[in-house]
């Protein structure tokens, strides 16, 4: 005997939070951010093959007011690093960033002092995208991941403080290339 019983059929139940889920995820505009061979597969993906259009995604946005996604394809150096943060705070909220490949995901094979060594430590990530380079059916896949990450996120006054925190938390993480070493166990130090 709940209220869903005595509206006419056709009328839409649902929740603010979820209606302000479906549009954000269903009005993705990424932002164009390919600095390597994971570019060439990200481009592929928004060709008529794989057709990101089905997502509302057909047009990579330029200007990075315009865009709420960050897709950052490929290996991010020292001295791209500022620029890349600052084309993310220059980003409409809410916003969301993909790293795509294993070089923007941890440095790839390039652990050396020139390449960061996981984007993360520049801007907050939410979807890490593995491969070398990954397919666009795993890009597809990932957006689709993501767009489930959208639909369940909440609204409300605590909403900024939680991103700020998980951000400042990702920032002041050390780098791999700082852990160290560990003796691997049976061996001797």
């Amino acid at each position: 005997m709940g209220i869903e019983e005595k509206l006419p059929s056709g009328v839409l139940l649902t929740s603010v939070e979820q209606l302000a889920g479906y549009v954000r995820k269903s009005s993705l505009w990424p932002a164009t951010f390919g600095l390597a061979c994971c570019a060439i597969e990200m481009m592929a993906t928004g060709a008529g093959r794989y057709d990101l259009a089905r997502f509302g995604m057909e047009v990579f946005r330029a200007s990075p007011r315009q865009a709420d996604l960050m897709i950052v394809a490929g290996r991010v150096s020292q001295k791209m690093a500022p620029v890349l943060r600052q084309i993310y705070d220059q980003m409409a909220d809410p916003k969301w960033v993909l790293a795509m490949g294993v070089c923007a995901s941890s440095g790839g094979m390039f652990n050396n002092y020139a390449i960061v060594q996981g984007v993360d430590h520049v801007v907050p990530v939410d979807i890490y995208l593995p491969g070398c380079p990954p397919r666009p059916e795993q890009l597809m896949d990932a957006i689709i991941k993501l767009h489930e990450i959208i639909s369940n996120t909440t609204l409300g006054p605590n909403r900024e403080a939680v991103i700020k925190e998980v951000e400042k938390a990702a920032l002041n993480a050390r780098p791999t290339i700082q852990l160290g070493n560990f003796p691997l166990e049976g061996t001797h130090a």
